[in-house]
């Protein structure tokens, strides 16, 4: 199972575009099994959101929260969950996303594994997040075979 949690003081279940454009970029790998969360811009809620699905899912995703506001607190709630980070797939989004934007390199997003789960911190916008998918695609039936300790590579 994947989770995708959308971190936003602005959006509501019937306005979030960003968690829609992750899960559907995962549905294009093959990807079928979803929990999904909408959070408010704040650590706690966050973190919590995080620590209750990276006890039940292989990965978890996280949108918006990544920015330079005050606001943007996503980095901060994800660095304490993390076992082990993992800043080259951060770096491989940023790379892949300067190639259709300057801005790429203004998210703050954070990457890495708790226990048997990955967990990416993806920008805020549904174009940014789906574009990290696509960035990370080719890796993640690796790493996920890596986290698990199983073969397959698929967590669904």
């Amino acid at each position: 199972m994947i989770g995708i949690i959308t971190v936003s003081d602005t959006r509501s279940v019937d306005t979030d575009a960003s968690g829609p454009a992750i899960l559907g970029a995962l549905e294009a790998l093959g990807y079928t099994e979803f929990e999904a969360r909408l959070v408010p811009d704040e650590l706690e809620p966050i973190r919590q959101a995080i620590l209750e699905l990276s006890g039940m899912c292989e990965a978890v995703f996280t949108t918006g929260g990544t920015g330079f506001t005050s606001r943007d607190v996503t980095p901060e709630a994800t660095a304490p969950i993390l076992e082990r980070q993992a800043p080259n797939l951060v770096e491989l989004m940023r790379l892949k996303g300067l190639e259709r934007t300057p801005m790429s390199h203004l998210t703050r997003g954070l990457a890495g594994t708790r226990g048997k789960c990955l967990i990416v911190n993806l920008p805020g916008s549904p174009k940014g997040a789906r574009e990290g998918i696509e960035a990370l695609a080719p890796l993640l039936p690796h790493i996920f075979e890596q986290i698990t300790d199983r073969g397959g590579g698929h967590p669904c």
